[in-house]
């Protein structure tokens, strides 16, 4: 309520205390003394009344009392100053704002304030996040449950979800396999220097976590199968490996995998869509990481891939895992909408403050 709006209100709350006050001091007084005193005042309206003397606008306070003491008296045959319907209308509206009152939504409790302050510091602080992944920092860090849409509603910006649609039929072939694919993808990224480095990376789809990934300058179907050598132990339960048709996947790399004991997914030709869980992470990478720095030299971007990679695998929610972690960090208990009194949320930044990691700690006594 604006401060003008907050006066009026108050004023007319005080004019009509002042006259309930005077309808009970009235109340004491003798029935003769009223009497006249109410002729006495009706021959002065009278002589107003005769010269036609319009008198001002009625206010709120005034419009109320005359509501309530039309119940008391008959009001038709003394009333002069507005018309009967007037007084009807006021009666009218005044039932509207009491029956307004009455009926006002009582909604959910609205989410305390410093935890609206923290949304949007988490907003500001990582540029590239959305309302889901706040939500879902929120729920596996720090254990408060808040629906997306509530998190939009405090995030300085607007961002909306985006939308895929993968092909029903493979991604249900994955689904059901997730666990034992592994899919890997190549991309591009160039230095400072205008150095083109070829950086590889193999994800497990059923965790999304980031198994593997290395970069070169010069991409050679020797050097593509030596990363596989270095990933399949031939202890783990991978079953399929999905890649795309690039030449660096040559025929000896797909003997040398099949060895490996694994099955060989290609995809269909200039299909990106039928290899979506790495082309994700891909895009995941750029608008994460890489979009918003400038290696330097190999060191320096081998550097930033490193710290990238431990806070995708061990810090960054995934929505497809519930959300969750995939290195399987297990989350708080649910607090609802509370940070817990006698606990803080400390920060931990990555890549310099590019993102920042979110967790509870207790307050030291």
């Amino acid at each position: 309520m604006t401060r003008p709006r907050f006066h009026a209100a108050a004023r007319t709350v005080l004019y009509v205390l002042a006259d309930v006050v005077r309808f009970v001091g009235e109340a004491v007084r003798s029935h003769a003394q009223l009497a006249a005193e109410n002729l006495f005042l009706k021959k002065q309206l009278a002589l107003y009344v005769e010269r036609q003397v319009k008198p001002r606008r009625a206010d709120d306070a005034t419009r109320i009392v005359l509501v309530a003491l039309s119940g008391l008296i008959e009001w038709c045959r003394i009333l002069t100053i507005v018309k009967p319907d007037t007084l009807l209308r006021w009666h009218r509206k005044g039932f509207q704002l009491f029956w307004r009152w009455k009926s006002r939504p009582r909604g959910r409790p609205r989410v305390p304030a410093d935890l609206q302050a923290l949304i949007a510091e988490m907003a500001v602080s990582n540029h590239t996040w959305g309302e889901e992944r706040i939500a879902a920092e929120l729920l596996v860090k720090l254990g408060i449950r808040v629906s997306p849409r509530t998190v939009r509603r405090y995030m300085p910006t607007r961002r909306g979800p985006r939308a895929g649609t993968p092909s029903q039929r493979w991604s249900t072939f994955v689904r059901n396999h997730a666990s034992a694919v592994l899919a890997c993808d190549s991309f591009i990224t160039i230095t400072a220097t205008f150095r083109v480095f070829y950086v590889s990376v193999v994800m497990e789809v059923g965790t999304r976590r980031i198994r593997h990934w290395n970069m070169t300058e010069h991409p050679t179907a020797e050097w593509t199968a030596q990363q596989f050598r270095m990933l399949i132990s031939g202890d783990e339960p991978h079953r399929f490996l999905i890649h795309d048709r690039d030449s660096i996947y040559s025929a000896e790399v797909d003997r040398t995998i099949t060895a490996m004991g694994l099955t060989i997914l290609k995809t269909p030709v200039r299909s990106p869509q039928a290899n979506a869980f790495c082309e994700r992470l891909i895009g995941t990478i750029r608008r994460e990481c890489l979009d918003w720095v400038i290696p330097l030299t190999e060191d320096h971007l081998r550097s930033i891939l490193r710290a990238w990679v431990a806070h995708y695998n061990r810090g960054r929610p995934h929505a497809s895992l519930g959300p969750g972690i995939p290195d399987g960090a297990n989350a708080p208990v649910s607090l609802g909408h509370r940070i817990p009194g006698d606990h803080r949320v400390a920060t931990q930044p990555v890549l310099g403050g590019l993102h920042h990691e979110y967790r509870l700690e207790r307050i030291a006594a």
